[in-house]
């Protein structure tokens, strides 16, 4: 993630973005400061609303030492603001959490870890990748480079395999069993120069942020959609990720046993 110098944020260089990186005792830091600004003071409801894009901001109505501690106990900064026109309020301030799916926006996305990111698809009842809505997909992948794979428990781990190769370029993964079978999802935060992928874009390069992985890292998603599939087969290309995903009955019922395997490949 981008690292930022904290203090040399203001008010006026606030946007929906840059306020995710700025915690509770910083934006009272900034009210305070703003106090002596009057193009400040003239628009604070709008930085206050920016601000509350990324927290939670509630006026505590009844000054108690008592009060004061039940919002505490519940993860709010207790301070003082100014409104214009208003006398001086005490407000609790708390990050809002980044908890579930529906939780990550384009403003948030790059400000969380790729195992962050991860953590939070799994909270989603561990349907893996395509249990997310195309809305979610296109967000998290504005943000992070992600890849698929689906492969039988034994064969997920083989050495020199995608698993491998993936977390040894940085990518950090999620595992989700399914049955005798396992999804791997991985993720990798994208460079900041890196512009978002259009979804077209992402069709032309055959994948969710693959290189020199394409066919292996297409999600299935693209796979139900593609009627233009090459009928030649090429044995030589049948490799771990050609167990790549798209599984419509339960996988502990396959027939994974080797006189099945040879009977499916007599009919090629």
């Amino acid at each position: 993630m981008k690292s930022i110098d904290k203090k040399a944020l203001t008010l006026k260089t606030l946007n929906k973005s840059n306020i995710w990186d700025v915690q509770e005792n910083d934006v009272f830091r900034m009210l305070e400061s703003a106090e002596k600004d009057a193009d400040i003071k003239d628009n604070i409801r709008h930085y206050i609303d920016i601000i509350k894009g990324a927290f939670e901001v509630e006026e505590i109505k009844v000054d108690r030492p008592e009060v004061v501690k039940k919002y505490e106990a519940r993860g709010f900064k207790v301070g003082m603001i100014r409104m214009p026109e208003s006398p001086e309020m005490k407000v609790g301030i708390k990050k809002r959490p980044i908890m579930r799916v529906t939780d990550l926006t384009y403003e948030n996305i790059r400000h969380i870890s790729a195992e962050k990111l991860l953590e939070v698809i799994d909270r989603n009842f561990g349907g893996g990748w395509d249990s997310l809505s195309q809305s979610i997909q296109d967000i998290i992948q504005s943000g992070f480079d992600i890849s698929t794979t689906t492969l039988p428990k034994d064969r997920l781990h083989k050495a020199g395999g995608m698993y491998e190769k993936k977390v040894a370029d940085g990518f950090a993964v999620l595992e989700i069993p399914k049955g005798a079978w396992i999804e791997a999802i991985f993720a990798k935060l994208k460079p900041e120069s890196e512009k978002p992928r259009l979804k077209f874009e992402q069709d032309e390069a055959g994948g969710f942020g693959s290189d020199e992985d394409e066919d292996e890292d297409l999600p299935e998603v693209d796979d139900k959609f593609d009627d233009d599939d090459d009928d030649t087969f090429d044995e030589d290309k049948l490799t771990e990720e050609s167990y790549r995903t798209t599984i419509e009955e339960n996988p502990e019922d396959l027939d994974l046993t080797a006189e099945s395997v040879a009977d499916d490949e007599d009919e090629y």
